[in-house]
């Protein structure tokens, strides 16, 4: 939330639990839902979730829930990398997970690739957060 403030939107928190989105952003009179995931570096690029699981509920109804209808961007926290990314849920595949390239692909195949940096919006610094060992 801080890089989405920091980048010039006004932000919104939804009250209550379960809610669908995570913050609603604004900006140039534009109000748009924004879900908040944390990305990790393999391989070269951050990969990310992008529908809920319910995998560990007893009984769940459904297994995997997309966002598809109910948020017009994710934004990507990767600590691998610091930086927070901005990403349109068109601009996604709503199977499974997302992936923004950070280093070139091995194959060199360039077409169709999802750089990290068209997304980035900013950084975070996160440092002495973890509790001390033993806690």
């Amino acid at each position: 939330m801080a890089a989405l403030y920091e980048a010039g939107y006004g932000l919104y928190v939804p009250f209550g639990e379960n809610t669908r989105c995570d913050v609603i952003i604004e900006r140039n009179d534009v109000v748009e839902r924004v879900q908040i995931k944390s990305g990790r570096l393999r391989g070269g690029a951050v990969i990310f979730n992008v529908c809920s699981t319910y995998g560990h509920h007893p009984n769940p109804k459904v297994l995997k829930r997309t966002y598809d209808g109910q948020v017009e961007h994710f934004a990507v926290y990767c600590r691998d990398t610091g930086r927070v990314y901005l990403i349109p849920i068109k601009d996604l595949p709503l199977k499974s997970h997302g992936t923004l390239r950070v280093d070139p692909p091995r194959n060199n195949q360039l077409q169709r690739v999802r750089w990290a940096r068209d997304y980035e919006i900013g950084t975070v610094a996160i440092g002495g957060l973890r509790a001390p060992s033993g806690a």
